[in-house]
């Protein structure tokens, strides 16, 4: 394994989650699954919350998202966890900026925000699991889920995952995760892809998959018509130069800090 693809596997592959009976297996255990040895998955995973942390120190210079930080319903000693799939488990992910945005801004609070997404995750997958959320008592759950149920076999075949079943899990994940834990639910639909890069994508052409914004639209419409609260970030990710990874499914780091600022923002307006 080359060092590029090393490096996008331990950016947005968390084994430990996907295979839980690896939760206390020692670091060095974790990087050989990427061919690398512990001290540079170590030096990666640095580097990576470094770049987070240094895009949360971006936006903090904005006054406008420092005094949106500032009125975040979070309150002191709080536990926020998200659930979703790579474009949540991503370490420079919007929810790994906004947990430095919290540390930078906040470092009194002693808010605790804990990643649970797992990469290549259908709505289906984390239902199965669901009952680990009892587990870690969030005060608050963020969950962005359904773009993987959304990936089609072939150009324009049928979805992994129906429409419908998206919607009965996420309603499901809902309440089962609400039961176990009372914590306040908030839903962050999926980002929009870039069509014309996913075409175009070799690996994607070779395991002949895609996605459709169509379904992301059809996913993030359900969520803004539920009574919880949703953010809309689909809206704000319309593809554009910069935005998306090669592949056109994944955000770029700067693609991420769009969806951070976009969630601050949301989030802000919601009573704690």
């Amino acid at each position: 394994m080359n060092t590029q693809m090393a490096a996008k596997l331990a950016r947005f592959q968390r084994p430990e989650l996907s295979l839980p009976f690896l939760h206390n297996v020692e670091n060095a255990h974790i990087a050989a699954l990427f061919g690398l040895t512990a001290d540079e998955y170590h030096s990666l995973r640095a580097e990576f919350n470094g770049q987070a942390r240094t895009a949360a120190a971006g936006l903090l210079t904005e006054a406008w998202v420092a005094g949106q930080v500032d009125r975040l319903p979070f309150a002191a000693g709080d536990h926020v966890v998200a659930l979703g799939e790579s474009s949540t488990a991503d370490r420079l992910s919007w929810f790994e900026i906004l947990r430095h945005l919290l540390e930078l801004r906040r470092p009194g609070d002693g808010i605790t925000l804990t990643n649970l997404a797992v990469s290549g995750a259908t709505t289906t997958q984390t239902l199965k699991s669901i009952a680990a959320l009892g587990f870690r008592r969030p005060d608050w759950v963020l969950c962005q889920l359904g773009a993987n149920d959304a990936q089609r076999l072939g150009s324009d075949g049928p979805r992994v995952v129906s429409a419908e079943e998206t919607a009965r899990n996420l309603s499901l994940l809902h309440d089962e995760g609400v039961r176990l834990t009372d914590a306040r639910w908030i839903w962050v639909t999926p980002h929009d892809m870039d069509e014309s890069l996913i075409a175009a994508y070799p690996p994607f052409q070779q395991a002949q998959i895609s996605w459709r914004t169509k379904d992301h639209e059809q996913t993030a419409q359900l969520l803004l018509d539920r009574p919880e609260p949703a953010v809309d970030v689909l809206a704000v990710t319309h593809p554009r130069p910069g935005l998306f990874e090669p592949d056109g499914v994944h955000l770029s780091p700067e693609g991420q800090v769009v969806v951070a600022r976009t969630v601050v923002s949301a989030l802000a307006e919601i009573s704690g």
